[in-house]
């Protein structure tokens, strides 16, 4: 008989760091669904809560020390994630630059683990930042799962205690990304345990 495989560990990413922002309302309605799984153990993230500078230090080069504290506290969170949601807007047809940011800032955290996409904005429902994140977590060898969840108009579909109305569509959509996000992730933490990525 197989050993029980112990939960996932999903890391839920809030991309924007705008005043007004509607990313902490959106990354609760789907953590509090993650949260329902015994098959995943949910850790949030909040780049607004996260800020690391534009500027990054020279390769080889630490950052000050009161980078390198945010930096080390959100890389550890990161590293033992063995998949990743990301929580994101539409800002001129494409992503947050909070989130390239981050991007930018890590690389092996990401390898050989699954992510999936949860997006917001207006007619577009925040696809379009979606297809961009695909291809820049492609290069970072990140696995990115095919469905999402989408909110198009979202404005209109949170009340103003910013909580979803009732929406068995975005209920049906964020249980299918879990699935596959749960199959990746799990085969993919099996094949780096037994062969570490890229060695």
């Amino acid at each position: 008989m197989t050993a029980p495989h112990p939960p996932l560990s999903l890391a839920v990413i809030t991309a924007s760091v705008r005043d007004g922002r509607l990313g902490p309302a959106v990354a609760d309605w789907f953590t509090d669904r993650a949260r329902t799984r015994p098959d995943l153990t949910v850790h949030t993230v909040d780049l607004r809560e996260v800020p690391l500078p534009l500027t990054l230090p020279e390769p080889g080069h630490e950052p000050p020390p009161e980078t390198a504290a945010v930096r080390d506290a959100l890389r550890a969170v990161l590293d033992r994630a063995d998949a990743y949601v990301v929580v994101t807007p539409e800002y001129n047809h494409s992503y947050p630059a909070s989130l390239k940011n981050i991007l930018d800032w890590f690389l092996t955290e990401w390898a050989a683990k699954p992510v999936g996409f949860v997006s917001y904005g207006g007619l577009g429902g925040g696809l379009r930042a979606v297809e961009h994140l695909r291809q820049v977590f492609a290069e970072l060898h990140t696995v990115t799962v095919r469905e999402t969840v989408s909110f198009h108009t979202v404005w209109e579909r949170f009340d103003a205690a910013a909580n979803l109305r009732e929406d068995s569509a975005a209920d049906t959509a964020a249980k299918t990304l879990l699935d596959q996000l749960v199959w990746w992730g799990g085969a993919l933490r099996d094949a780096r345990q037994e062969h570490p990525y890229g060695t």
